[in-house]
């Protein structure tokens, strides 16, 4: 090969090189929102792009409610919108957007190692729709050191609970140190609200579908909400308060009793929280000669049917949805991992002891009803139990309300 030929064979090379498009990398966007802690998920995001190179993942976050995160997806997926690949759900919604055809199934996947909840939720017809990111139910949140000091137990009944916010509050001579906080604002959170005392009478509010609404028992639970303000044990403009509000003010050392979910715990533990090291936390009360019931909740995966990368969104979800990360997100994010095993590891009760208790209350918590229809359900219970909150209407008035709307809804 004489010295011209091979210069035009290393030109040639050159330019075959430059002409050579680099490995296509995909960039996946991961809708999470933003109460989620979603700078602790960006962690575990990071330790997959670095196991897989050719991926980047964006974190798209929003919406501080159920409700607020919902309506925006609603929005994107009406759209066929490709800019998300991955979506957290509540977990009221996989059934929902699945049915809508926004998202995509797991071609196959053994969910045996999940807690049953989940693995239901996430499976309908015998399709996966979607993968557990973590569990969740409603506690009750108190403040430990208050009770300590009066010599009292965290209550078992509605009633226990009044009679010891009243003796705590008495004591303490706070005004600003409100009985309980819990959510009356026309949010998701309401609909739990409602359910709590309706459930612990032995209720239900559907089965297989169909309204099975007791009016009297709907009576009680709404009356027992409207004692709490009318007996000076909540803030009177409780029907103003939201999710996030009921965490800030126990936070801020400003309630002796909460009902929220688990998030609430990391923060209760924060440097900037009133209450770090002083708060307990039990199972939410019955009404009395009740059993003791909770809400179901928790949060899953989806991968958006009009994402143009699905095998990629699926791989990742696959990744956020394994017990390893699980494992990392009840250690570093206090969330309730979806493997009853991690309920007893050493790591994880290291971090957040109180998980050693909460197994059985997720375990043993009522999933709302479900049903295709279910934010029709949800828009009627919320907005009625903050109508009867704000004094608009009676508790008889609401339990009727609620009947008549429903049965319209569940025929």
């Amino acid at each position: 090969m004489t010295l011209k030929t091979l210069t035009g064979a290393l030109f040639c090379g050159t330019m075959l090189a430059f002409a050579m498009p680099a490995a296509a990398e995909t960039t996946l966007s991961v809708y999470i929102s933003s109460q989620h802690q979603p700078q602790v998920w960006r962690q575990m995001l990071d330790k997959y792009e670095a196991a897989n190179p050719d991926v980047k993942v964006k974190i798209e976050t929003g919406g501080n409610t159920s409700e607020a995160q919902a309506q925006y997806l609603n929005t994107v997926m009406s759209a066929k919108d490709t800019s998300l690949d991955v979506l957290i759900l509540d977990v009221i919604r996989p059934a929902q957007f699945a049915a809508a055809g926004w998202t995509s199934d797991f071609a196959s996947k053994d969910m045996s190692g999940y807690l049953p909840a989940y693995a239901g939720a996430n499976t309908v017809d015998g399709k996966i729709i979607a993968l557990p990111a973590f569990a969740d139910s409603q506690f009750l949140y108190y403040r430990k050191d208050l009770l300590e000091k009066y010599g009292i137990q965290p209550p078992k009944t509605w009633d226990e609970l009044k009679a010891a916010a009243k003796k705590i509050s008495e004591g303490e001579g706070n005004a600003n140190l409100q009985g309980l906080s819990f959510q009356g604002k026309a949010i998701e959170g309401a609909v739990c609200t409602f359910l709590l005392p309706y459930w612990s009478q032995g209720k239900n509010l559907t089965e297989n579908g169909r309204l099975t609404f007791d009016r009297d028992a709907a009576i009680k639970s709404l009356s027992l909400w409207k004692s709490f303000v009318d007996d000076g044990v909540s803030k009177k403009n409780i029907a103003e308060v939201g999710t996030d509000d009921t965490r800030k003010e126990f936070q801020a050392g400003n309630a002796i009793f909460a009902v929220n979910w688990s998030y609430a715990w990391a923060q209760a533990q924060g440097k900037e929280s009133a209450v770090a090291d002083k708060v307990g936390v039990a199972r939410v009360p019955a009404v009395t000669g009740g059993e003791q019931a909770t809400c179901l909740g928790g949060w899953e995966w989806g991968v958006s049917a009009y994402s143009k990368h699905q095998d990629e969104a699926k791989k990742l979800v696959e990744y956020l949805s394994s017990q390893d990360v699980s494992k990392f997100m009840a250690i570093n994010g206090s969330l309730l991992p979806t493997y009853a095993g991690l309920y007893k590891d050493a790591d994880v009760l290291k971090s957040a002891p109180w998980f050693a208790d909460a197994l059985q209350v997720v375990e043993t918590a009522k999933p709302r009803p479900v049903t295709p229809r279910y934010n029709e359900v949800s828009e009627v219970i919320r907005t009625t139990v903050n109508s009867v909150l704000a004094g608009v209407s009676t508790p008889e008035q609401g339990a009727d309300q609620i009947e008549a709307r429903l049965k319209r809804i569940l025929r």
